[in-house]
C-alpha cells in the first residue's frame, strides 16, 4: 500500500499542472491533536491564493472519492514559501550558493543554528557544507534537523 503522501501527490498532479505549478512537498503530520495533510506548491513568479484554491478544490474532491485516510484531517494547500525547507538532493543542487539556515539536533560550538550560504551537498552521505562568515562548515546528515532557505534584506 502506498503512503498517504505518495497517493496524495499522484492524485494532486493533474490539478497542480493545470494551475501551472509544481509540487514541492506533501506532508501528513499531527499537530496539537489534529492531523494535517499539507500540499506545498511552487511556481515561477510565486504561488498565489487562486492557485492554492484551484488545487485545493480539485484535490479535496479526489481525496473524498479515493478516501485513503481513515479519520478526520485538515487539507491545506499553500506555497512552499520563500524560506522553504530543503529535503531532496535536487533541492540542495538547485539552491547551491543561496542563503540558508541549518538547524542541528545538538549544540555545535555552543549553538544549534548556523546561517550562511549553501556551498555543497554530498548526495552519497547527505552531508551539507555551508559557508558561515569566512569558514566552511560541514554538517553530517544525522546531526541536521532542518535546512531551509533564508531571506536576506
Amino acid at each position: 500500500m502506498k503512503k498517504i503522501t505518495e497517493l496524495t501527490a499522484e492524485l494532486a498532479a493533474p490539478a497542480i499542472a493545470e494551475a501551472g505549478c509544481t509540487l514541492w512537498d506533501v506532508e501528513y503530520v499531527r499537530e496539537a491533536g489534529t492531523w494535517y495533510l499539507r500540499v506545498l506548491l511552487d511556481k515561477e513568479g510565486g504561488v498565489d491564493i487562486l492557485d492554492c484554491e484551484a488545487v485545493s478544490r480539485k484535490l479535496s474532491d479526489l481525496l473524498d472519492e479515493a478516501d485513503p485516510i481513515e479519520g478526520s484531517y485538515t487539507l491545506e494547500v499553500g506555497s512552499a514559501g520563500a524560506e522553504r525547507a530543503l529535503k531532496r538532493p535536487g533541492d540542495f543542487q538547485r539552491y547551491l550558493g543561496s542563503p540558508v539556515l541549518v538547524k542541528l539536533y545538538r549544540n555545535r560550538d555552543g549553538r544549534k543554528e548556523f546561517a550562511g550560504y549553501l556551498k555543497a551537498y554530498d548526495e552519497a552521505t547527505g552531508a551539507v557544507t555551508v559557508t558561515v562568515g569566512n569558514q566552511e562548515l560541514t554538517f553530517e546528515k544525522k546531526d541536521v534537523a532542518l535546512v531551509r532557505l533564508r531571506v536576506e534584506f
